[in-house]
């Protein structure tokens, strides 16, 4: 799922820096005198007259490379700096992400820092409630830079918080559901996937592995390789809101519908309509996935000869494909230059940033989604687009059409905190091999989430 990248923060916290000198009235002085690195750049900028704005990233790639000459090019006045907390593909050490966080939220709490900030996985909800970030609402609305039919509003609406837009992604991924094609076409069961819910998909799947089984030699199931514990996290994950209310800090798992969640979830198991046990291609009619760009459109013909698209079975009111952004950028409130941090954001959303190699995810333009699905559809058809055992692959320009408007519909955000989800499925094991009663676990629940979230 969402990959949670690592920023530096530490030169921009530092006030003064020790120089060298003879006597200790001089070696005082100095510390006074002496500006740190970050201060010397700042002076050295205006100097030429340009006006610094600070990026802060987690981890440094070829895209925020380009991003920042693409961005001096068009911006001659402007000196964007980059600071990125580690190189791509450098390890962390043990200890090491909790004290960046640490370092990162002390900064920040205390008005310092860069006037860019990475949000993921910072207490994004604590900085706005104490007005540390930028409303972007009102910058969006007037810049005329940005075609907003072009522009997922949807998406960016998706993210706000108490009305207030606070953070923009630079790129998208959405969490799929994937059917087998055929076997949903070769059988008289109809699929309402914008309606369908866990207990119609349980019907659903029992009819479908009843007559695509029929004559076949093979096991059928409706997942494979998940165990329980994992499914209860996912359906939690997509209805997230109906069992946590993150504003007033309540959670609501010892509620009959959760328990009813998990009961029914056993169920399928002890059924053998859902397996933990390795899938096969063949032997399971669906399987959630992660789409981060037109070319996993390719690789789910590596799990079904006909895959098909369809939104993840709900419960409550949680309808619609779910989406997560990727690298998610706040301006500082109290950021001395925020018109020049916004035209930083801007410049991230126009078509020459969202083109840019190596940026993660799908476009927030439509118009970029569109292009590199179009480029790889042209691909497919002359035949010079290979799948990585070197076998060439078959995909219909309906099936591109479909995949377009499925990536274009994909617009339902939701806002989970990664410190409930462990705690849901580790206690929701003992249920599941039969150690405790569902009442029993979601009580465990109850209590250790709420404790956690009132902390």
């Amino acid at each position: 799922m969402k990959k949670w990248l690592l920023m530096i923060l530490m030169g921009a916290i530092m006030t003064t820096a020790t120089a060298c000198g003879s006597g200790s009235s001089g070696q005082e002085e100095a510390k006074v005198k002496q500006p740190n690195k970050e201060e010397a750049k700042e002076k050295q900028s205006k100097k030429v007259g340009k006006t610094v704005v600070t990026l802060s990233i987690q981890e440094s790639n070829s895209f925020y490379q380009s991003l920042e000459r693409k961005f001096k090019e068009k911006y001659p006045d402007i000196d964007l700096q980059i600071q990125s907390y580690k190189n791509k593909g450098e390890t962390w050490g043990p200890g090491e992400y909790e004290k960046y966080k640490k370092t990162t939220n002390t900064a920040v709490l205390s008005g310092k820092g860069p006037d860019i900030i990475e949000v993921g996985g910072l207490p994004f909800e604590e900085y706005v409630s104490k007005q540390l970030l930028l409303n972007m609402n009102d910058l969006l609305d007037q810049d005329q830079t940005l075609n907003k039919n072009d522009l997922q509003m949807k998406v960016l609406e998706s993210l706000k918080l108490n009305g207030g837009l606070y953070k923009i992604p630079s790129g998208l991924g959405i969490a799929a559901f994937v059917g087998d094609g055929n076997a949903i076409k070769n059988s008289n069961v109809k699929i309402d996937d914008k309606s369908w819910n866990w207990s119609s998909f349980e019907e659903i799947s029992k009819q479908l592995i009843q007559q695509a089984g029929k004559g076949g030699k093979k096991q059928l199931f409706a997942v494979a390789n998940y165990p329980p514990d994992m499914i209860l996290t996912e359906m939690l994950v997509e209805n997230y809101a109906q069992f946590v209310d993150r504003a007033a800090k309540k959670a609501k798992f010892d509620s009959p519908e959760f328990v009813e969640l998990m009961q029914q979830i056993k169920k399928m198991y002890d059924e053998k309509v859902m397996t933990a046990e390795q899938g096969e291609m063949g032997n399971q009619l669906f399987s959630s996935t992660s789409l981060m760009s037109p070319n996993d459109l390719i690789r789910l013909y590596s799990n079904f000869e006909n895959p098909v698209l369809l939104q993840k079975p709900h419960t409550g009111q949680s309808e619609g494909t779910r989406i997560f952004p990727l690298s998610e950028f706040a301006i500082r409130a109290n950021s001395p230059v925020k018109d020049e941090a916004w035209k930083v954001i801007s410049f991230l959303l126009s078509d020459e940033a969202q083109s840019l190699q190596d940026r993660e995810g799908f476009s927030l333009l439509k118009s970029v989604n569109d292009k590199k699905t179009g480029e790889l559809q042209e691909k497919v058809k002359s035949g010079t687009y290979n799948i990585p055992d070197g076998k060439k692959v078959k995909v219909s320009d309906e099936a591109f059409t479909t995949f377009k408007q499925f990536v274009q519909s994909a617009d339902r955000y939701v806002d989970v905190d990664g410190k409930v989800l462990p705690i849901v499925s580790g206690e929701s094991v003992t249920f599941f091999n039969g150690q405790k009663s569902a009442e029993d676990v979601a009580k465990l629940i109850q209590n250790r989430v709420t404790t956690y979230l009132n902390e």
